[in-house]
C-alpha cells in the first residue's frame, strides 16, 4: 500500500497536457453498455466520457467471460462538483482526525477523491464501474462502488488483503479486461479506471496526457 502513487503526488500534476480536443459523448446514446443512474442526483453529466474511452470500454466488455457485463457508474464530473467532493471529504477527515496536520489531509483525501486541479473525471478520462450479471445484478467485488477507505477498512484498495476468493477473482477479471484496452487503475479504488489523463500518462510512461479539463457539448 505504501508504494501507491496518489493523485496528490506532485509528479502527477507535473505531467504536461496536450489537449487533443476529442469530444465528450453520452454513453447511453452511442453504445449498448449498461449505465447506472445512481449519480444522477449529483449531476446529469455522469454518463459522458471521451470518445476513445467509450470505444475502449466497448472493446473491454467483449473480452469478459460469458454472463458478465460492465456497469458504468460515473464518467465525467464537472470541476465544481469535483471540488465539492474533494473539500467535503477533506473536511470529514479533519473532523475525524483533529491531530492530523494540514499537510496530511490532502494526500489522505486524495486516496478517495482526486484534487480538482488534476482530476481525471473532470477530463472525461476516468470511469467508475463494476461488474454485473446478465440480469444487471452487481457481482461481489469485495466492497460497494465508492466505499471509502474508512468505510471499507481499506478493502477498497484494488489489491487489498483479506478479500474473499470470489472478490479477488472478479477484480482480476475486471482488471484483465480494462488493462487489455490500455486503461489504468487508481490502486486505492478498484472501480476507478482511466485513459489519456495525467495519472494514466505517469503510470504508462507517456510523454504527456492527451485529455485536460473538459466541458460538456452545448445543446
Amino acid at each position: 500500500m505504501d508504494k501507491v502513487v496518489l493523485m496528490s503526488d506532485p509528479r502527477v500534476a507535473a505531467v504536461p497536457v496536450h489537449e487533443c480536443g476529442e469530444p465528450l459523448i453520452d454513453i447511453r446514446q452511442r453504445t449498448r453498455m449498461l449505465v447506472d443512474p445512481r449519480k444522477q442526483h449529483d449531476s446529469s453529466s455522469y454518463p459522458y466520457l471521451r470518445e476513445s474511452v467509450v470505444e475502449r470500454l466497448c472493446q473491454a466488455e467483449t473480452s469478459l467471460p460469458r454472463g458478465i457485463r460492465l456497469l458504468v457508474v460515473e464518467g465525467y464530473r464537472n470541476p465544481a462538483l469535483q471540488r465539492r467532493y474533494f473539500e467535503d471529504y477533506a473536511r470529514k477527515l479533519r473532523a475525524e482526525n483533529p491531530a492530523w496536520p494540514e499537510e496530511q489531509i490532502r494526500p489522505a483525501a486524495s486516496r478517495f477523491v482526486s484534487p480538482p486541479e488534476i482530476a481525471p473525471h473532470s477530463a472525461g478520462a476516468a470511469v467508475d464501474l463494476t461488474l454485473v450479471d446478465n440480469h444487471g445484478r452487481e457481482l461481489n467485488m469485495g466492497t460497494a462502488v465508492n466505499a471509502s477507505p474508512e468505510e471499507s477498512n481499506g478493502a477498497c484498495y484494488t489489491d487489498a488483503p483479506g478479500l474473499s476468493s470470489e472478490a479477488q477473482e472478479l477484480r482480476a477479471v475486471l482488471g484483465a479486461a480494462l488493462r487489455g484496452v490500455a486503461l489504468v487503475n487508481y490502486p486505492t479504488e478498484w472501480w476507478h479506471w482511466s485513459f489519456g489523463d495525467r495519472y494514466w500518462a505517469l503510470a504508462t510512461g507517456a510523454d504527456n496526457a492527451c485529455y485536460g479539463p473538459a466541458s460538456l457539448p452545448r445543446t
